[in-house]
């Protein structure tokens, strides 16, 4: 049977992937942070753990050795949301969503490449639409996630000569704790502020609230990334990029082809921005 590497698997998104492709007969090994998480995921059917912070050096590196053999797909999926506007995040702040989200990734790929240089296997990276289409009050996100797309077209290029397929898969609002806890978020963030930035940027605050009850109802199950991410590792021809969902298609393919002014416009309006 197949072997995957699911990063971030604890829970939300990583979680759900974990378990639809043990159902579909994967022997997943699922990177935790946390001694109690590696038990709870050992207790599942077809399914182990490996400690695995990917902004952690030392775990990065000895990942191979803690690996089957054989590997046959990485899903890098471990990631964070640092919101606030762009002026008000601190260097750290904005250090560390990149380093999750893009370093972090790429460390891990670069640590399995040659066992999947072995079975010829795949990689899979968890985007977003933030990936096509930057958000006001997302800025640090959105540009993790416009870097980890860039990095992901260039490795399918060099990779290439090895027959190992890169996939870029692409979900919208997904019914994960990140949305469900995203009233709570945004005031931590906005705790977080200095006083100035929190003055200053107060009614994009506000509109930041307003449009979350939107979101959440827009929020898709988390299965549905998973049988994505599945398609992505079992087709016979891979494509570059999985938008989750027809709706998700359509939002990137059309906001993504408007003149700058019209798509600014819509956006604001969208995220309640002044």
């Amino acid at each position: 049977m197949p072997t995957v590497l699911v990063t971030g698997a604890a829970r939300g998104i990583g979680k759900s992937i974990v378990d639809h492709l043990a159902a579909a007969g994967w022997d997943v090994i699922g990177g935790v942070r946390s001694a109690a998480d590696a038990e709870a995921l050992s207790a599942l059917p077809r399914v182990s753990a490996v400690m695995l912070d990917v902004t952690d050096e030392a775990q990065v590196a000895a990942l191979p050795d803690a690996l089957p053999g054989r590997l046959d797909a990485v899903v890098n999926n471990a990631g964070i949301a640092v919101s606030g506007p762009l002026e008000g995040l601190t260097p750290a702040e904005i250090r560390q969503q990149l380093e999750v989200n893009v370093v972090g990734q790429l460390a891990v790929t670069q640590a399995v490449l040659p066992l999947l240089r072995e079975s010829r296997g795949r990689i899979v990276f968890i985007s977003s639409v933030n990936g096509q289409l930057s958000a006001p009050m997302m800025g640090a996100y959105s540009a993790s996630k416009f870097a980890l797309e860039a990095a992901a077209d260039a490795l399918r290029l060099e990779l290439r000569a090895w027959h190992i397929s890169v996939s870029v898969v692409q979900p919208a609002q997904t019914d994960t704790d990140l949305w469900r806890n995203a009233d709570q978020s945004v005031a931590e963030m906005e705790a977080a502020l200095a006083p100035q930035h929190r003055a200053l940027y107060a009614k994009h605050i506000a509109g930041m609230r307003k449009a979350i009850p939107m979101s959440q109802r827009l929020a898709v199950d988390p299965e549905k990334v998973s049988a994505v991410v599945l398609e992505a590792l079992t087709a016979r021809k891979p494509r570059a990029r999985y938008p989750v969902g027809l709706a998700t298609a359509v939002q990137m393919t059309l906001m993504t082809k408007l003149p700058t002014r019209a798509r600014d416009a819509l956006l604001r309006r969208v995220f309640g921005q002044p």
